[in-house]
């Protein structure tokens, strides 16, 4: 997200502040319904208390972005809309000007996040779709990252077991429509950089490779019906992903933050001031 402190508008004379046309209280303040042009070229049209925005409002940015929802004493607050200026958008809850909660990003490239937010961040259970390859992750997340207990889903087959740090780590097997399962773990390349503290965790550096330890069966079956022999499935299977790693094509996209303004803060707004 662009820093809020780069886009503070600087003192200005009474001349040069916003403009505003709406209702105001016996103070002179906003209050009621309203739209501002504010000094930095935003729109704010919806509802204000105390010279707040407080209620439903819809605010267009200079580049193009909008935000149409709820606020609460200046921030987007409660159920709320943001259609970003690359044509993603957050559709979900707000808290304190985050995106936080229960949402729907639909980012520029058609992928899909469905789930938990916590401070901006994809945090909690979540469901991302891969638009390119039909590919679905479903389990959690931690500060935007695929991390905990998870489900891979591809065409044919489907990976069960844990994430860390966006990677598959550790134990788990992989689930094939033929009727069978691999089991095995996931390897990482672990090395040091410098000096690192106790508490850290290693960092990992290279693609996580699959190591399959055996095959389980399950009932076989073929969309047309025909049998698949115990070791045909096993030997089909094990050749299938004895070398697999972890690429859906590309890791879960990125929220659009670095393109985005953002709205005035209240300090600012009044300085749009008639």
């Amino acid at each position: 997200m662009s820093d809020l402190s780069s886009e503070e508008e600087p003192e200005e004379a009474e001349a040069n502040l916003g403009e505003y046309d709406g209702e105001r209280n016996a103070e002179g303040e906003r209050h009621g319904r309203g739209k501002a042009l504010l000094p930095n070229g935003d729109i704010y049209d919806g509802e204000y208390e105390h010279g707040l925005r407080n209620g439903q409002g819809t605010y267009r940015f200079e580049n193009g972005a909008f935000y149409t929802g709820n606020y609460l004493l200046n921030k987007k607050h409660g159920q709320g809309t943001f259609f970003y200026p690359d044509g993603s958008k957050y559709e979900g809850e707000w808290m304190n000007d985050q995106r936080h909660g229960h949402g729907v990003y639909t980012y520029a490239n058609g992928d899909t996040y469905t789930g938990e937010w916590l401070n901006h961040n994809r945090h909690g259970q979540g469901t991302y779709i891969y638009k390119d390859t039909g590919a679905i992750y479903m389990g959690g997340w931690v500060n935007g990252r695929q991390e905990g207990e998870a489900e891979l889903i591809y065409l044919n087959h489907r990976f069960r077991g844990n994430f860390l740090n966006g990677n598959p780590a550790g134990l788990g097997k992989y689930i094939f429509d033929i009727g069978c399962e691999q089991h095995g773990e996931y390897i990482h390349s672990e090395q040091e950089k410098g000096e690192v503290e106790e508490e850290e965790e290693p960092l990992f550096f290279g693609t996580p490779k699959w190591k399959a330890s055996e095959i389980t069966e399950l009932i076989h079956w073929t969309p047309h019906g025909k049998k698949t022999s115990s070791r045909e499935a096993s030997q089909s299977s094990l050749h299938e992903v004895s070398s697999e790693v972890f690429s859906p094509d590309r890791d879960a996209g990125e929220e659009d933050e670095g393109n985005t303004g953002e709205e005035l803060n209240p300090g600012q707004e009044e300085e749009g001031e008639e």
